[in-house]
């Protein structure tokens, strides 16, 4: 990885990384990095510490959480849904939404803008 990749936290460009290596938990913690941001959406990557998570709120666009390890209870529009390694979730726009993670986790989050 360059030095100004380093710098700025983004993904090298053009090298096979693995996503789960990309993003380190820590104790107590929620962790994230975004791997790229441009005008119609982001990629960003979370390590969630066990009973972590983040409160409710609302998004004015819609955004995909795909778990890369462990698992997570996400509620949607007062939904719970608990996803597990390899499963993804579409959280629609402006509909409130809240996680937790049942044990220690990652995801990465796409946002899509419209």
């Amino acid at each position: 990885m360059s030095e100004q990749q380093e710098k700025s936290g983004r993904m090298p460009v053009a090298e096979v990384v693995r996503s789960t290596d990309l993003v380190s938990y820590q104790e107590g913690s929620v962790v994230s990095r975004q791997i790229t941001k441009q005008d119609k959406g982001n990629v960003t990557l979370f390590a969630f510490d066990e009973c972590q998570g983040l409160t409710e709120h609302t998004s004015p666009f819609d955004a995909l959480v795909h778990v890369l390890e462990g698992e997570a209870q996400i509620t949607i529009s007062g939904k719970p849904l608990r996803l597990r390694t390899g499963e993804m979730v579409l959280m629609p726009a402006n509909q409130p939404h809240a996680l937790t993670a049942v044990t220690k986790f990652k995801m990465l989050l796409t946002m899509i803008r419209s």
